[in-house]
């Protein structure tokens, strides 16, 4: 075994416009763990991500990327937009994460699900949300949150209306100060919510500014990856919820 590969193998689905996943992975893979993509898609690049395009990515048949992504069998695969589910719901996010499982052969994780199952490790009830997303999918975002048992207390987006190329193309320092804005006393968590947003280069820095955990999209599907796995080596410098070693 080596530090690149031997232990394990995620296998991850990619939205096709998403240039910030891959990326983060890199950063975040645990030693001894390879990680392999497929790019999806059910969208249209050169329209506004609103709550119809994801939806509708949502939606789309995965058979084909399924197919190609499971030729390297992975252990683990994660469906890599978290809006895509948040706008259908909680109940759909967990039977999407059933029928990949069952195609796959693989234990799944799904962004948003991921979301949850972090919030629940650091046992928040209270959170601030910030995302690229345009209001509608905040909005849905925010209730299908509420339906797992968390309450927003406060949410910040981004003025003006973002594309699938801006939101990628946003920078560590502008998601840091999204996150600043997000925070409210009130809040034991803030959630920065979008697998295309470079929100992994700040959580530390983010987090000794605010004082309290701060958890991203990608972040939380390596977390929670790695406890399906019992993968228990902490992984510093992207936040509390990677840094100590899980039971």
């Amino acid at each position: 075994m080596s530090a690149s590969r031997g232990k394990a193998r995620f296998g991850v689905l990619v939205p096709f416009t998403n240039s910030n996943l891959e990326p983060d992975m890199a950063l975040l893979r645990p030693d001894g763990v390879s990680v392999h993509f497929a790019r999806m898609g059910g969208y249209d690049e050169d329209e506004i991500p609103d709550a119809d395009q994801m939806h509708a990515l949502g939606s789309a048949n995965l058979e084909e990327p399924l197919r190609l992504l499971t030729g390297v069998k992975p252990d683990v695969v994660f469906y890599g937009c978290t809006s895509a589910t948040l706008t259908h719901g909680s109940a759909f996010d967990r039977d999407l994460a059933a029928r990949i499982a069952q195609a796959s052969g693989a234990r799944t994780v799904t962004a948003a699900g991921a979301l949850v199952a972090a919030l629940t490790a650091q046992e928040a009830k209270r959170i601030a949300f910030a995302s690229p997303y345009v209001p509608a999918i905040n909005d849905m975002a925010i209730n299908f949150l509420g339906q797992m048992g968390f309450d927003t207390v406060h949410c910040a987006d981004f003025k003006g209306t973002l594309d699938n190329e801006g939101q990628g193309a946003l920078t560590p320092r502008e998601v840091y100060a999204l996150g600043q804005r997000a925070d409210h006393p009130d809040a034991q968590v803030v959630v920065l919510s979008c697998t295309d947003m470079r929100s992994v280069e700040v959580l530390d820095d983010l987090e000794r500014a605010l004082g309290k955990p701060v958890i991203s999209s990608n972040q939380a599907m390596v977390f929670q990856a790695m406890r399906l796995l019992g993968l228990r080596a902490p992984i510093t410098g992207f936040g509390q919820l990677l840094a100590s070693e899980r039971p």
